[in-house]
């Protein structure tokens, strides 16, 4: 990694190491192996592609819901561990489970459940930033934990796909071979959040309160009043909301999307291996740029290229089309996702740094089901994948615009607002 990260920095970005394996997993593999669940039970592509969507929507819906009470009652002092814990469980246990469905529906549930916990794990993980790592370090650890998740996730990923495409050969059963693919995945992330777990250490917090629960809320309920007043961050919000929704729903959907296209699956699961291999010097990269640019310019660099990006895809029909779209994703996915994490911690206050990711996990990963929806939609109403993708470029135009003027604002607010908080 890098011999000046601290051990605790190294623990922490060693989660992202092991919680990547899922995220590969639901990028490829999970959804085909759901295609072919669907295909045995008739639904249509078009179906496919819209229950995938819906049942990623349902998570991110109950993650937003449940994301700022848990982040905020995780700012109570020795609570933040054990929260973080009991999700990780949760999502390991549910990757496990995967490999028990045979019917499409109870799969999409078991999903579901599996998808809460991977989600409600990171707005702890998100948070624990300021507890590891300083206000300068923030944008070059953030960024190694992405980079380093993408290249660690591709180890679970090559045994899995190798199980998956080679089963015959070997001598198993697909249902056997997904099965030990969810096995291996599952061992890894957990095995990866154990050095994390045990050497974590809650600095910044609040006194524990009698009433904890009921504290919390009234505690959330002043943060999003506070939040209202500092449109700095309220815009920053608001414009994250839009930008990194259009990143997730093309991390959600890409494996569907191309499925849907009639594109080769071989060709889909290494396409989107390729986008790991990629994501993981240009990760690393940017974070070494944000040592030397202020890290607004770069977010800004990043979600023009996803415009881009998004406008490429819609007229996307071949196999190289996508690979290439593969490539260019991986050069900018780690690097806008980590720098805009460590751009909020640096612009929020560390002691409510549960509630504020909370919030943040909301018009992220938690709003993701506003693109993944909208594609699903547009997909079903027009009979037509490529414009279900068309809607993407538009909430990255306009998380472009917000996000300029959320910029603006912390420059002002902090007299050059760069690269330190």
């Amino acid at each position: 990694m890098n011999g000046k990260l601290t051990k605790l920095e190294k623990f922490w970005i060693l989660y992202d190491v092991g919680n990547s394996a899922f995220t590969m997993l639901v990028a490829t593999i999970i959804p085909i192996y759901f295609n072919a669940l669907a295909g045995g039970a008739g639904l249509s592509e078009v179906d496919y592609l819209a229950y995938w969507g819906y049942s990623v929507s349902a998570a991110t819906v109950i993650v937003a819901l449940l994301g700022p009470i848990l982040g905020t009652i995780a700012d109570t002092k020795n609570y933040k561990k054990p929260l973080f814990a009991a999700s990780v469980l949760l999502g390991v246990t549910g990757c496990v489970a995967l490999s028990f469905p045979r019917s499409w529906l109870l799969f999409l549930t078991v999903f579901v459940i599996a998808r809460i916990g991977f989600s409600t794990s990171l707005i702890f993980y998100d948070s624990m930033l300021v507890d590891v790592s300083s206000p300068e370090s923030m944008d070059n650890v953030s960024s190694q934990g992405y980079a380093w998740g993408y290249i660690g996730s591709c180890v679970p990923f090559i045994l899995s796909l190798v199980l998956v495409l080679a089963n015959e050969r070997i001598g198993i059963s697909m249902g056997t071979a997904m099965t030990i693919a969810f096995l291996i995945n599952a061992v890894w992330w957990l095995a990866m959040s154990l050095p994390l777990l045990k050497h974590y250490r809650q600095i910044h917090y609040a006194d524990p309160p009698k009433h904890p629960v009921s504290e919390s809320f009234r505690r959330l309920y002043r943060t999003l009043k506070d939040i209202r007043r500092q449109k700095n961050i309220f815009l920053y919000l608001l414009a994250f909301f839009f930008f990194i929704d259009g990143v997730y729903t093309i991390i959600e959907m890409a494996t569907a999307y191309g499925s849907a296209l009639g594109l080769d699956t071989q060709g889909l699961l290494l396409a989107l291996l390729v986008t790991q291999i990629v994501a993981f010097p240009f990760a690393l990269l940017f974070g070494k740029l944000s040592k030397q640019y202020e890290t607004d310019k770069l977010i800004k660099i990043c979600i023009f290229a996803y415009i881009c990006i998004a406008l490429f895809a819609i007229q996307l029909d071949r196999q190289w089309e996508f690979w290439l779209l593969a490539v260019l994703v991986g050069m900018f996915q780690g690097a806008i996702q980590a720098l805009s994490r460590s751009y909020f911690a640096k612009i929020i206050p560390p002691e409510k740094s549960g509630e504020y990711f909370g919030i943040y996990d909301i018009c992220g990963k938690g709003a993701s089901f506003f693109g993944t929806t909208l594609v699903g939609l547009m997909a079903q109403i027009s009979d037509n994948a490529s414009a279900g993708v068309s809607v993407l470029s538009v909430l990255f135009v306009i998380g472009f615009v917000l996000f300029c003027l959320s910029a603006r604002l912390n420059r002002t607010k902090t007299g050059g607002f760069g690269n330190t908080p």
